[in-house]
């Protein structure tokens, strides 16, 4: 009998210690998990972190890729076509638009160069005369670059275009002539213009349709290196 209660008793021993060996490998088990939870955790806030760095490392070098010059798309236009031109050289260049609307007028009688009496025909003959323009750019000195638009008349550009360029002071501003015409090109018409206006550094330009594309005029204000 004494043996068998030994017997009994180092059994119910072997038992106890079985069981705490379990319990202290389960809690050894669960703390490596939560270490290895807490490592994940903040493995990815690292990740995130080094994520947002990198999105605002982009966003500064989008700002500083930007160069901060501003660009004036003038122009005259007597029946629209040099307009649809203007218009689509701002929507390229990203530039301000503004019209050079005359104090009086044109009617159609006026662009008659039939008529050698027409209101064209006599200012076009007169290399002094400078119609009056009703308004003005606001803050022209804003603007580093200005395309200065207009329609051929005579083989040269609109007594008009003579008022504005001798209206404004162009120094340390890049210049870009440019026309529309039934078929003259633009011919000395810019330098006419770069000479009435004394400053400024003007290019040559170029004589293109009035319905040309987004892509045929970017193309053309790549090329110019503004």
């Amino acid at each position: 009998m004494r043996k068998l209660f030994t017997l009994a008793c180092a059994i119910t021993m072997m038992a106890v210690t079985l069981v705490l060996v379990g319990c202290a490998g389960a809690g050894t088990g669960s703390s490596q998990s939560g270490a290895s939870e807490s490592s994940a955790s903040q493995s990815g806030a690292s990740q995130s972190d080094s994520s947002q760095s990198k999105n605002e490392e982009g966003t500064d070098m989008t700002s500083t890729t930007t160069t901060g010059s501003k660009t004036l798309v003038a122009y005259f236009s007597a029946t629209g076509t040099t307009k649809g031109l203007a218009q689509t050289i701002a929507e390229v260049t990203g530039g301000d638009l503004y019209e050079i609307t005359p104090a009086e007028p044109y009617t159609s009688a006026d662009l008659d160069y039939n008529d050698s009496s027409s209101r064209t025909t006599i200012e076009q003959n007169d290399s002094s005369s400078r119609p009056a323009i009703s308004g003005a750019v606001e803050d022209f000195d804003q603007y580093d670059t200005v395309f200065v638009g207009y329609p051929i008349w005579w083989y040269d550009a609109p007594r008009i275009m003579y008022t504005f360029a001798e209206s404004y002071d162009f120094a340390g501003k890049t210049v870009v002539p440019f026309c529309t015409s039934g078929g003259s090109g633009i011919g000395s018409s810019g330098s006419n213009l770069a000479a009435a206006a004394g400053t400024g550094t003007w290019l040559d330009g170029a004589r293109m349709s009035g319905d040309a594309s987004a892509s045929e005029v970017s193309e053309w204000v790549q090329s110019l290196g503004v």
